[in-house]
């Protein structure tokens, strides 16, 4: 019995085994890779602070940070849930508003032409500058900051998915179309399927945008959350409780950023199992 082969990029062809092999080494490497470079930093950043002998409130050590998040975990897990949810909320009303609109330029050329430069003019204005309006318009409540965070996040989801959507092949459609299919045999089957990658790339950006106008939404007015925690820290010059809210903001943009990459790899094979 022949044995199994792979092709590789320049033609050759390999035994499925070293394939597997060399695969297996090459994700092994994206880990070890990225964690490698992180304790580099964290070292040279420990040494420097031991060394200089840097005072903690110019720049805690990692050491501390990490001391200091073990025993306050429930301080900092207390302001990290409604950071968290907020931003999840914010996120998940960006997609569906990016989604609507991209559908809509797509499918009229006069919402086209109305909005997409519209849009463009609502995403050279500074951000950060209209933050207090929402405040004004909807309260100090979680709605003003949910608000202002799906107002940043969501230009990325409607212009990934509009070029998502208008990047499907005119001769796929034609067939589709020769075929008696309906528009919406069409979008479910063939142009929603190949924006899928386009769709989440433009919600890897989303979500950290939708935390970007989560926090920024704390800064100017919350009672809770790790925007204010580091605000308050801040104002005490307690640098190394301002780190840690930092340390454990990042942990949250990273399950947040987890879960989209989840979601893709899930709907690819779904896509991929249905298609066979």
């Amino acid at each position: 019995m022949a044995k199994a082969t792979i092709g590789t990029e320049t033609g050759a062809a390999l035994p499925a085994s070293g394939a597997n092999r060399f695969q297996g080494a090459a994700g092994l490497s994206s880990i070890i890779l990225p964690l490698g470079l992180a304790f580099v930093v964290l070292a040279a950043w420990q040494l420097y602070v031991t060394i200089w002998q840097v005072p903690s409130v110019i720049l805690p050590s990692p050491v501390s940070i990490a001391k200091y998040i073990v025993a306050r975990y429930d301080i900092l897990l207390t302001h990290a849930v409604p950071t968290t949810l907020e931003s999840a909320a914010g996120f998940l009303l960006a997609l569906l508003l990016g989604v609507a609109l991209a559908i809509l330029i797509t499918y009229s050329d006069m919402a086209r032409e109305a909005l997409y430069p519209n849009l463009i003019f609502f995403q050279l204005i500074p951000k950060i500058a209209l933050a207090p309006l929402f405040i004004i318009w909807l309260g100090v409540g979680s709605q003003s900051r949910i608000a202002f965070s799906v107002f940043i996040a969501f230009f990325p989801v409607v212009i990934a998915t509009t070029a998502g959507f208008l990047s499907v092949d005119r001769g796929i459609l034609r067939l589709c179309r020769s075929l008696t299919a309906t528009e919406w045999q069409v979008f479910t089957s063939v142009r929603f399927p190949m924006a899928l990658p386009h769709i989440f790339s433009g919600m890897k950006i989303a979500i950290t945008l939708a935390i970007i106008g989560v926090i920024i939404g704390e800064f100017i007015t919350a009672q809770a959350g790790l925007g204010y925690l580091i605000i308050f820290a801040t104002a005490r010059a307690d640098t190394e409780v301002s780190m840690a809210a930092i340390v454990v903001l990042c942990i949250c943009g990273l399950l947040l950023y987890g879960l989209v990459a989840l979601a893709e790899m899930v709907a690819n094979r779904f896509y991929s199992a249905d298609s066979r």
